[in-house]
């Protein structure tokens, strides 16, 4: 990776963010979909997910995304609010629904949100002041899966987050729903090879670059300064210039997967931006996520704050 441009400017915001959030629909006592009685509404995005655990351990977060002018983007918007989360950068598309999907506990999502308001976004979504400011810009792969549109403002993003100097964290989240490996393979890899921060699951490592170990991934993108690939049944390596660091995950009873990852990365980056060491940074990523994993939400509102 070529060096970051020098910049001397002051960097008043730790992270931004950029992506869809969607109103999740749950069974509110754990059982599946066709038998439930009762439903609880959370929101649920990547992007989002992440800001609102950085916000959690107290760091200063921007998302940026669009909902619809409906109720369900009246309530994601209250709910995130709620939690703490910057709204100055959320727009309201009259013509485009808010996104919406169902978690059927033991199977998975279902997602409702082609055509929405937040796949409509372009290279203009992300304001320049932003990325200048911004010690990080946070993005994941699944925001090029939503349109061509979307997939030209990742690209966008990170190439100017680079002009800026800007850390640029890069999630692959890889969602086979939304697009084909033949497709997402090659545009996720282009999109590693600009980030600074990789965080890619062995499974999805294998699955768009039929990579079968983590120092597999490690060879095809070596110049990614801190790339951290992380294996669901056993922890999270990290390979940087100083070397490979394995952390184990923590045991746990999982009550639903979805939304674990995004809370590892906040945790992961938390610490990265605390200065701390790569066992710490890794170790960050498995509490936080752990406490994800015992909770039908992506983001529990009940998890520790700025001491986790």
């Amino acid at each position: 990776m070529t060096d970051k441009k020098s910049d001397s400017s002051p960097r008043h915001l730790d992270v931004v963010t950029i992506g869809e959030s969607m109103i999740l629909v749950t069974p509110s006592d754990g059982h599946a979909v066709d038998t439930a009685d009762l439903f609880a509404l959370h929101v649920g995005g990547a992007e989002s997910n992440v800001a609102v655990h950085l916000h959690q351990l107290g760091h200063s977060v921007t998302w940026v995304s669009a909902v619809g002018t409906d109720a369900l983007g009246r309530r994601l918007k209250r709910i995130l609010s709620e939690l703490g989360l910057d709204m100055a950068h959320l727009s309201r598309d009259p013509d485009a629904p808010t996104g919406l999907y169902v978690k059927d506990p033991g199977k998975g999502p279902s997602y409702y949100r082609a055509g929405s308001a937040a796949s409509r976004m372009g290279p203009e979504m992300m304001p320049e002041e932003l990325l200048q400011s911004a010690k990080v810009v946070h993005l994941t792969g699944i925001t090029p899966a939503l349109s061509d549109t979307c997939r030209a403002l990742a690209h966008d993003v990170a190439h100017r987050a680079r002009q800026a100097g800007t850390i640029i964290s890069l999630d692959v989240n890889y969602r086979s729903a939304l697009w084909p490996t033949s497709v997402a393979g090659p545009e996720l890899s282009d999109l590693c090879r600009l980030a600074d921060v990789v965080f890619v699951g062995l499974d999805e490592a294998h699955e768009l670059w039929g990579c079968e170990t983590p120092s597999d991934v490690r060879g095809l993108f070596p110049n990614v300064d801190s790339l951290v690939v992380k294996n669901d049944s056993t922890g999270a390596f990290e390979f940087s210039s100083s070397g490979e660091v394995f952390v184990p995950s923590l045991p746990v009873e999982v009550v639903e997967a979805v939304g674990a990852g995004d809370a590892f990365a906040a945790g992961y980056l938390s610490g990265m931006l605390k200065g701390l060491s790569s066992e710490s940074r890794l170790a960050r990523g498995h509490e936080r996520a752990a406490k994800t994993l015992v909770s039908i939400a992506d983001v529990p509102t009940d998890v520790e704050g700025k001491n986790s």
